[in-house]
């Protein structure tokens, strides 16, 4: 097929563009380029174009002749100021507006969209009976007690994995942004009878990952401590649970999804299935490199979630996606995995 790719020259595009040319498909790579993603002065890739989703003009160019969009460009993170919320909204919130109304100009009626995990907000979880959490007291993280508790019975209780059809409570202005690009998917795959296939990213870590910034994966900022002879920082106890899925099969259910045709609008959870603990990815991270014991420092932030583990078995069922890479291992291999150098290159811009 020929795909059109966006933030192609990313840290995940680029993992994405291999896998898809490796499959044999034509691909047209298009990227912004914006230097909180690939640092001051970046040099676009010969095979990439220089183009921005907020452009109309430029994207009914080269939809020309595609069959399918994989859209991976987003502003990411988890937002570290409030004045983050502009780029948030512009790059990926009218960024996939102006690329769906570009799609339905030029007949293309399927999108591959990288969503997040992000969406779930608090996650799910479990006492005497299945419990809706919301923001933890700030006197109980104060005490270092950093469970969530049944609001009826005063409990705490245990995080349970989150299936698709679960209800989307962002808590941060990145999650409010991939949120709002989903629902704009799913209105336009029903307005246009098209197919949207929306993959919730759990959190993403490889070569070529971000680094010194804190934009950055908590993974990268923990790497860039232990290569710079320091411990890494861990808030809260180290003991909220995540799931790291490797960029490699990351690439892998973009290529499943590329080539899975359907109409209507299909979210699908993206992760290794194998929960870890954010304590635990310090300290792996810190054993493969031999380097200082991780610090658990108690410190929190109050917009933090405490356990997001979602249920991988529907993308298995629907694309045959499974992961490959054990977390522990690829965690391993990742302590001395090359990454992207963006240093000094500030908060995203609208």
């Amino acid at each position: 097929m020929r795909v059109l790719l966006t933030g192609a020259a990313g840290f995940i595009g680029t993992r994405v563009h291999r896998e898809l040319v490796g499959a044999g498909h034509e691909v047209v790579a298009i990227d912004v380029m914006l230097p909180a993603a690939h640092g001051v002065g970046a040099v676009v890739p010969e095979d990439v174009r220089l183009v921005d989703v907020r452009d109309a003009d430029a994207l009914d160019s080269v939809l020309r002749g595609i069959d399918v969009v994989c859209h991976q460009a987003a502003v990411v993170g988890a937002g570290v100021s409030a004045q983050d919320a502009p780029a948030y909204a512009s790059h990926n919130d009218l960024g996939t507006a102006v690329l769906l109304a570009a799609m339905d100009r030029a007949g293309c009626r399927r999108l591959v969209l990288a969503s997040s995990m992000v969406v779930y907000g608090e996650g799910r979880y479990r006492g005497a009976r299945t419990v809706e959490v919301g923001v933890r007291r700030r006197g109980d993280l104060e005490r270092g007690m950093f469970e969530h508790r049944d609001p009826d019975s005063d409990e705490i209780v245990s995080w349970e994995a989150v299936p698709e059809n679960a209800p989307l409570r962002p808590r941060s202005l990145y999650a409010a942004a991939k949120v709002a690009q989903e629902h704009y998917a799913s209105a336009w795959a029903a307005v246009t009878e098209s197919g949207v296939t929306a993959l919730r990213y759990h959190n993403v870590y490889g070569p070529d990952m971000p680094r010194d910034t804190p934009y950055s994966g908590v993974a990268a900022i923990f790497r860039s401590a232990l290569e710079a002879g320091e411990p890494p920082q861990v808030f809260e106890d180290g003991e909220q649970a995540r799931d790291f899925v490797h960029v490699s099969d990351i690439a892998a259910a973009n290529l499943a999804a590329v080539e899975y045709a359907h109409t209507g609008f299909v979210p699908l959870n993206i992760a290794s299935g194998r929960p870890i603990t954010i304590g635990a990815v310090a300290t792996t991270l810190a054993a493969a490199r031999g380097g200082p014991e991780p610090v658990i420092t108690g410190r929190y932030r109050p917009g933090d979630v405490r356990h997001i583990v979602a249920s991988p078995e529907q993308a298995q069922r629907v694309l045959g996606f499974t992961a490959r890479v054990d977390p522990h291992a690829g965690l391993a291999e990742f302590a001395f995995a090359p990454l992207r150098a963006v240093a000094g290159a500030g908060a995203p811009v609208a």
